[in-house]
């Protein structure tokens, strides 16, 4: 039987670089947030963009321009779960639901996991992935 990973918990620093105003340290995520903010941020990585990992990333910015139908539903969903299932070992991933929203020319995403070496429960993050120029 494997061993499962414990952890004492997860920290991270917030993305707007505001400061506590009671001791004026960056402020930090903990645990689900901060894994929350990590997937997040997996996914809209382009590959090249970080400097010591070029393979870092997710493509998913080129499938935005092409049709919005099923088959690129299912293209994004299986590019985000090699993505996170490659980069992010602080999670097991549950589920990737990537619908088509024709009506906002959008793609509604949802990610189900489940954190490894914390006791929470199943996490869901959700978003909407727009084209943009």
């Amino acid at each position: 039987m494997p061993l499962e990973r414990v952890s004492k918990g997860f920290k991270d620093i917030s993305m707007s670089f505001q400061s506590n105003p009671l001791n004026y340290d960056l402020i930090a995520l903990n645990n689900a947030n901060a894994i929350a903010r990590s997937v997040r941020n997996l996914v809209f990585t382009y590959p090249g963009e970080r400097f010591f990992d070029e393979n870092l990333g997710s493509k998913i910015s080129q499938s935005l321009f092409e049709n919005i139908d099923e088959i690129e539903a299912a293209v994004i969903k299986d590019e985000i779960k090699n993505t996170i299932e490659n980069y992010e070992p602080r999670v097991i991933l549950n589920n990737v639901i990537v619908a088509p929203n024709f009506s906002n020319n959008e793609f509604n995403v949802t990610i189900e996991y489940t954190i490894v070496g914390i006791d929470v429960p199943p996490q869901q993050l959700s978003f909407a992935l727009q084209p943009t120029r």
